[in-house]
């Protein structure tokens, strides 16, 4: 399936766009990303190939900025993204939001986020209903400042280690 514009109304559909929203953001995606899930789980991180993708992206001057609500089923769901974070914590800053935070309370609000600035932004409304938006600079910006605003009000969390004392 070739990336277009649109709408996306069906779980499977949804699965599909987002795998192939990812793994083009570790082939084509610039120097920073950013993603905002309120767990993570339905993303395909487990994927082998999207694995060696991020691998081959995360330089050192890549950034890859993560917003979820609650990190520990990512953790339970996806170990060997979590070994990825632990290899690639130089590239990672991982925050934890409140969900009420993430509200906008003068429109609908995504439920997750993929942002490449430059090359797209996807976002998931409902677990039936997304959209995908190519290189528009407008729907970026709106995203990005929605982002911010958000990670402004969060807290570190997601270590890619843990120290014992």
């Amino acid at each position: 399936m070739a990336l277009k514009d649109g709408v996306f109304e069906s779980r499977d559909e949804i699965q599909q766009v987002l795998r192939e929203v990812l793994q083009l953001c570790a082939t084509e995606g610039g120097r920073e990303l950013c993603w905002m899930d309120t767990d993570f789980t339905d993303w395909p991180l487990s994927d082998g190939p999207l694995l060696e993708a991020l691998h081959a992206w995360a330089l050192p001057h890549r950034h890859l900025r993560l917003l979820a609500a609650d990190y520990e089923p990512l953790r339970r769901q996806h170990p060997r993204f979590v070994q990825w974070r632990q290899l690639h914590d130089h590239v990672i800053a991982a925050k934890a939001f409140d969900r009420a935070e993430a509200v906008e309370r003068s429109q609908p609000s995504p439920i997750g986020v993929v942002l490449a600035p430059g090359l797209l932004v996807f976002k998931r409304w409902t677990p039936t209903r997304a959209s995908l938006s190519l290189r528009n600079a407008r729907e970026e910006a709106t995203t990005q400042e929605w982002f911010d605003a958000i990670e402004q009000r969060s807290t570190d969390s997601f270590a890619g280690s843990t120290l014992g004392l």
